[in-house]
């Protein structure tokens, strides 16, 4: 799997859901991408993740 161009390798199927809070994510402030297609909030604790999967990660920055 591909995480923000890095690869990385899943030791077990993980949904959207815990792989963003095993790796210190908050999910109120992102949004993420799989294979070019948004995912939806409601669907990060059913949507599992694929070794074959792109990810990207967007973080909201506030600030001005």
């Amino acid at each position: 799997m591909t995480v923000n161009g890095e690869k990385i390798t899943l030791e077990k199927p993980v949904t959207v859901s815990e792989y963003l809070a095993s790796n210190g994510y908050r999910q109120a402030r992102i949004a993420v991408e799989i294979n070019e297609e948004i995912v939806p909030k409601s669907q990060y604790e059913t949507r599992t993740l694929c070794e074959s999967d792109r990810v990207e990660i967007v973080t909201f920055m506030g600030g001005g």
